[in-house]
């Protein structure tokens, strides 16, 4: 079985409407600006799971090997989703996220 599958289209985020492009190096699958994404995959880039709840960032973990590590709650199923955050993702919302001071609220479009 296939555990990944690019798919790497750029997209309007749901959350707070930024029009994000595609990351060119792996399969974009968040935001760039508010770090949420779409609870779409079953395995990374298969666009397989029917959940499509939106998954918030409520944490961010150093890794040595895989650079900062976002963790994310969905808000339909309350599943927890781990992802590698891309390099163009915007750094002071990693530090929010890190420093408990991210509020979704803050990014969602009116």
């Amino acid at each position: 079985m296939k555990n990944f599958e690019k798919n790497d289209n750029g997209f309007v985020c749901a959350v707070c409407g930024e029009n994000v492009n595609p990351l060119k190096y792996s399969s974009r699958d968040h935001c760039v600006k508010c770090l949420c994404s779409l609870h779409v995959d079953i395995f990374p880039g298969d666009r397989a799971n029917d959940c499509g709840g939106v998954l918030v960032p409520i944490d961010v973990e150093p890794n040595s090997k895989k650079g900062y590590v976002i963790v994310y709650k969905c808000r339909k199923c309350g599943k927890l989703h781990n992802n590698k955050s891309a390099e163009d993702d915007k750094f002071s919302t990693i530090l929010k996220v890190m420093n408990k001071t991210y509020d979704v609220k803050n990014y969602e479009k009116e």
